[in-house]
């Protein structure tokens, strides 16, 4: 094998491990609720989680992929030490959040890592500016979306509640059942889009290094990324669920189905128009409001206020570090 061949397998290796903190980081969100809610136990649910977003990939396209991959950063433009150091600079920014216990978004640490490597190689003017416009909108369009529906299912079940006069134990009794459903669907919506986020890194530094003529995607890469995934999500990231599932509302499980609900119906939202979402975004703003539905003062929103701090840094900060990356090892190398 030459020097070449052999780093674009080193870099491979690195986004697959990227995916699978993301299963670690992310992932875990998707069964916050869940585990929270007492409905399954957390290894019962990481295993469900995983085999959600491992699955995936039978529903929904590749279009993400194709977003993250050439609609961010001119691909053209890019060469395969871009893609290294933008890994690199997303895979520390994850660690140092997963350190913190803070739910941030490993899909714009992904992307504002490539970008900052990008920008550090070739400058501002290898920035797409159409993709990054939609991408930043549902940086609000989607937590705020998840926010909304959640609101409305929860008044909804509790007017039917209310109507056909079910007692709180029978309510608790269909809820955890119907809460196995909403966090499926969640767990697909997940691995649905963060997982094209790196299928379209490494088929971007395929094209980039010349393995292939084409932004096209190899069946291959597709399984891979969902098999480090659902590998990461075994793993679990344990604090982070606590976070999001008790310390910004303690959820009863009506709530936790009304919240999955929710972020399911946003995410396959952005994933059928291709846009890379932070799923962490979305269950943060459903979470919040089922409890906001319930009572207003009764969200902790001190909590929610410190990870929303954290997704306006994200994008940034993995920029800046994986800019300084790419600076200092082309210098070095």
């Amino acid at each position: 094998m030459d020097a070449q061949l052999i780093f674009v397998i080193l870099i491979i290796v690195t986004a697959l491990l990227f995916d699978f903190t993301n299963g670690a980081h992310d992932a875990a969100n998707s069964v916050a609720t869940i585990v929270s809610t007492k409905v399954l136990t957390l290894k019962q649910a990481l295993l469900f989680a995983a085999v959600f977003n491992f699955v995936a990939f039978m529903v929904f396209g590749t279009e993400v992929a194709k977003m993250v991959g050439s609609g961010l950063v001119d691909v053209n433009r890019v060469t395969p030490e871009v893609i290294f150091a933008g890994l690199l600079g997303a895979i520390l920014w994850n660690l140092i959040t997963l350190y913190l216990a803070l739910p941030t978004s490993s899909s714009h640490a992904l992307i504002g890592g490539y970008a900052g490597a990008a920008i550090a190689h070739a400058g501002f003017s290898v920035i797409i500016t159409a993709g990054w416009i939609k991408t930043i909108a549902f940086i609000f369009i989607a937590p705020l979306l998840g926010f909304v529906l959640s609101y409305m299912f929860l008044i909804l079940f509790s007017w039917l509640i209310y109507v056909m006069k079910s007692r709180p134990v029978a309510v608790t009794y269909w809820s955890k059942h119907l809460q196995l459903f909403s966090a499926g669907l969640y767990s697909l919506g997940h691995g649905s889009n963060d997982a094209q986020k790196t299928i379209g890194i490494i088929t971007g530094l395929l094209f980039s290094a010349g393995y292939l003529t084409s932004f096209s995607i190899p069946f291959w890469v597709v399984m891979a990324a969902h098999t480090a995934m659902a590998l990461g999500t075994l793993y679990g990231g344990k604090r982070i669920i606590k976070t999001m599932g008790q310390k910004i509302f303690k959820l009863r499980p009506l709530d936790g189905v009304c919240a999955e609900f929710a972020s399911a119906i946003s995410i396959f939202f952005a994933t059928t128009l291709g846009i890379p979402v932070s799923t962490t975004h979305v269950i943060t703003g459903a979470i919040s409001g089922v409890g906001a539905a319930q009572r207003f003062s009764s969200v902790k929103w001190g909590v929610a206020l410190r990870i929303i701090w954290a997704w306006f840094f994200t994008i940034p900060a993995a920029a800046i570090i994986s800019f300084v990356l790419f600076s200092v090892g082309s210098r070095l190398f």
